[in-house]
């Protein structure tokens, strides 16, 4: 059988029911485009959208969750109470495949060096702002002298203490002298150099998002 484009078949012959909702049906997020959650200065984490959009009034998006696992038994909807039990179930027994039937949308922007370590552990499809294809924003991750902390001696990837505040002071004077590389970044663009070059030469406190 030839290859045949989607775009060229004629699928008009085909009937499609649409079969109205057995219960009233309400938007999970209130009819809003996105809800918004500010991080620091310059980070957010937006929820853009959430599958299914619509559920049954007084319920959330978990309906679909146990709507998918029944039908493996071929039972119907049930009482919300009994979805929580049988949610729990499945959480219990790690059945987790019903749980695929929900899906979030976010919009999220960070530094780099969250990024990287988000992904790091990744359970979720992104696609990250490209500097190869645009321009890095002038935004940069600075904390405050309280935020400062010492490395800790239990976790090798976290502090714990704050910092003394001279030395607090002196990483934030090497904050400040990383962060002046933006304007040569932004001078050897405007000379030409390209992009996915130019980039390289800016720290990991630069935001990115996706």
């Amino acid at each position: 059988i030839p290859h045949t484009s989607m775009a060229t078949v004629d699928i008009s012959h085909i009937k499609i029911n649409k079969v109205p909702a057995e219960t009233e049906l309400h938007d999970v997020m209130s009819g809003a485009s996105r809800w918004d959650v500010s991080i620091h200065e310059h980070g957010s984490v937006s929820l853009v959208d959430v599958m299914p959009r619509l559920a049954p009034v007084g319920q959330t998006a978990d309906f679909a969750i146990v709507q998918a696992a029944r039908v493996s038994y071929g039972a119907g909807t049930k009482k919300v109470s009994e979805d929580t039990g049988l949610i729990r179930y499945l959480l219990r027994h790690q059945h987790t495949t019903p749980f695929e039937m929900v899906e979030f949308k976010f919009h999220c922007v960070m530094p780099m060096f969250i990024a990287r370590q988000w992904i790091r552990h990744r359970t979720a499809n992104v696609n990250e702002y490209s500097a190869r294809y645009s321009v890095v924003k002038d935004r940069f991750y600075h904390p405050s002298i309280a935020e400062v902390r010492k490395q800790s001696t239990l976790n090798r990837q976290g502090g714990d203490e704050v910092m003394d505040e001279q030395t607090a002071a002196e990483f934030l004077e090497y904050l400040d002298a990383t962060e002046a590389h933006y304007a040569k970044y932004e001078l050897l663009l405007n000379k030409g150099v390209s992009r996915e070059l130019a980039r390289i030469g800016l720290p990991v406190s630069c935001y990115t998002e996706w």
